[in-house]
């Protein structure tokens, strides 16, 4: 990427910066008529089950799967922040790449902080990852070199970026909602230009062990995150009968919208540098449904 390029994005940065505590409207209460995660990404929406909820635990179930959402959001922000931070090790600090990095550290870190800000306000109590979820989490901060903790950070970019489409393009999604996603969108449409950059010179050097290699990390981070998303806690709490019968349903059902609604730009990503192969193009299809 072109250093004037760089720098216009470091200046915007620092003299427009997007704020959490001005730019969301928090003191908006929902209306009646709000709800807290389209329907299209509701794991219960299309089952019969569904049309026998009350409008009550309607609403509650899209907000306690969006604060799973929002949940996952931070940890992949964090990641993120690992790989940059990683990064910059290798830099000197009148490095333009340097100093754009810490620009986008800084805004990560709010990005952080508006998501954890989000669940607050929305009375939420978000569900811990499981052990093998948390030993996933480690493991790849810890030890993945950091070409491929940019790939898996990115991959979660990626799904931040579908909801977030979905969710601040419908007016029916309560205001704050839209708001996050909305200021969310546009800073990382900034980052956006960098990211291109730095993917094109993992991608370029990359041979086919490498780009399937790329490839399982995308796959299972997308998997780890669509597998937080659907509680079988979230149906006692809407103390529903057989939570464990309706939790099967549900992730199910939520398995195949994910498919069909969610994972189209992660696979145009991935075919785009060679990453679906005849080595992985079965794991994407075993794991995630995708239709390749």
């Amino acid at each position: 990427m072109d250093e004037s390029d760089v720098e216009r994005l470091i200046k915007i940065s620092k003299e427009r910066p997007l704020l959490p505590e001005t730019y969301v409207p928090w003191n908006i209460d929902p209306i009646a008529s709000d709800i807290f995660l389209p329907e299209v990404l509701n794991s219960l929406q299309g089952l019969d089950i569904y049309d026998n909820l009350t409008d009550r635990q309607k609403l509650d179930l899209g907000r306690h799967e969006v604060v799973q959402v929002l949940y996952s959001y931070g940890w992949g922000e964090g990641l993120f922040c690992v790989f940059m931070s990683r990064y910059m090790l290798s830099l000197q600090p009148t490095d333009v790449t340097y100093r754009f990095l810490l620009r986008e550290l800084i805004e990560e870190y709010r990005h952080q902080e508006m998501f954890a800000q989000t669940v607050q306000h929305l009375h939420g109590q978000p569900l811990k990852p499981t052990p093998l979820h948390s030993f996933i989490g480690k493991f790849s901060t810890k030890y993945l070199p950091h070409d491929y903790l940019f790939m898996g950070s990115l991959a979660i970019e990626l799904v931040t970026d579908t909801y977030g489409n979905y969710s601040r393009r419908d007016n029916n999604v309560y205001t704050v909602l839209r708001k996050v996603f909305e200021l969310h969108n546009i800073e990382e449409g900034r980052h956006i230009h960098f990211t291109k950059g730095l993917l094109q010179q993992y991608t370029q050097k990359a041979g086919y062990l490498k780009r399937t290699a790329y490839s399982f990390v995308v796959l299972f981070n997308i998997y780890f995150l669509r597998t937080m998303y659907v509680k079988k806690e979230i149906f006692e709490r809407l103390e529903l009968t057989n939570p464990e019968i309706i939790y099967k349903a549900a992730f199910n059902n939520y398995k195949q919208k994910f498919a069909q609604n969610c994972l189209q730009n992660i696979l145009e990503f991935v075919d785009s540098w060679g990453g679906l192969n005849r080595a992985t193009r079965w794991a994407w299809r075993r794991l995630l449904d995708a239709k390749i």
